[in-house]
């Protein structure tokens, strides 16, 4: 094939060659991330210059990144959220946008419920506490028979409901569109956002950063959460005003944080890392071997795909091909 592919997630091909091997026998010359981080805006525009196609994570795709890649066809995304990705622009230069929806539900449900247990029973406060020689016995909360509020009712929603049924828990649910099919199957009521904040006893949020959603939850929000309530985001960063979960935290305003995704990444804030009952952990949520592999082999499935002049099933901006049919799934022409 001859085509040139850039390729800037750390973990691509990590535990597993299987996906870069594909590339590299598809005839592909693929060029790697050469550091330790995501890339800046400018890392990125020297390395995609003359590529056609592209397997990104969470580094920067602007409209000046996308400049410095005229020839470019194809982003496809090693993960399911899109929003480092200039959408409107990438359209505009008809590239096709991919993303691998599925690949990291389960993990990401698994790490949900993992920090939902961690902050109510103080799992990182007593460990630490352990290994520094302190015998301390902290009082925790339950999830058994609690409620959950679920910001966000997609594929990641849905499956962090199934394992909270595990634990007899009601489960309130805000969505744009929701579906009362599915919340009659698993015995969800949807509610209003402000009564879900206030009636859980944990919320947690899975939508994606979009102007309306930026620091969705901040003082007003976190104001109307119970005192004994935890707030757990696997989602975006950028969904809450960190400054007023600092605050509220520091004051009482809620029993404890969990936090898997920061506004800015990696974590420098110090005043975030401080906090008082706050469990953090540094965007794990798709780091599983099994989450890992799929994301890779997705990835490639979808960008070969595109370079074949074929039509992936995860497209994100389908308007780019003549024949959309909407939903992110393409008719054949």
């Amino acid at each position: 094939m001859g085509y040139r592919v850039l390729v800037t997630p750390r973990s691509f091909a990590q535990l597993d060659r299987e996906p870069l091997t594909r590339l590299e026998e598809s005839g592909c010359e693929v060029r790697r991330n050469p550091g330790e981080r995501p890339l800046t805006e400018a890392e990125m525009a020297d390395a995609i210059a003359g590529a056609d196609g592209l397997i990104v994570g969470i580094d920067p795709v602007t409209e000046r990144v996308l400049a410095a890649a005229p020839g470019l066809r194809v982003i496809s995304k090693y993960g399911a959220g899109v929003d480092n990705i200039d959408l409107p622009a990438a359209s505009n230069r008809r590239i096709v946008v991919t993303a691998t929806p599925d690949a990291n539900t389960e993990a990401v449900a698994d790490l949900t419920l993992g920090l939902m247990l961690a902050a109510a029973r103080g799992i990182a406060h007593a460990h630490t506490a352990l290994r520094e020689g302190s015998w301390q016995r902290h009082l925790g909360r339950d999830l058994w028979g609690r409620s959950l509020g679920l910001v966000g009712t997609g594929r990641i929603g849905r499956a962090v409901a199934r394992r909270a049924r595990g634990f007899d828990m009601s489960i309130l649910a805000y969505d744009l569109q929701p579906d009362p099919t599915w919340a009659a199957g698993v015995g969800a009521a949807y509610v209003p956002l402000e009564e879900l904040f206030a009636g859980s006893d944990f919320v947690s949020l899975h939508i994606p950063v979009t102007p309306s959603t930026h620091q969705l939850v901040g003082h007003r929000l976190l104001g109307l959460m119970r005192p004994s309530a935890v707030l757990v985001n696997t989602a975006r960063g950028g969904l809450i005003d960190e400054t007023a979960l600092v605050e509220v935290l520091t004051a009482g305003g809620i029993f404890a944080a969990a936090l898997d995704v920061f506004a800015s990444e990696p974590l420098q804030d110090e005043r975030l890392r401080s906090a008082p009952r706050v469990v953090l952990t540094p965007h794990i949520g798709a780091s599983s071997r099994g989450a890992l592999l799929r994301m890779g082999q997705e990835a490639v499935d979808n960008l070969l795909a595109v370079l074949a002049g074929g039509h992936p099933a995860q497209v994100v901006n389908p308007e780019v091909y003549p024949c959309a049919s909407g939903k992110g799934r393409m008719s054949r022409c």
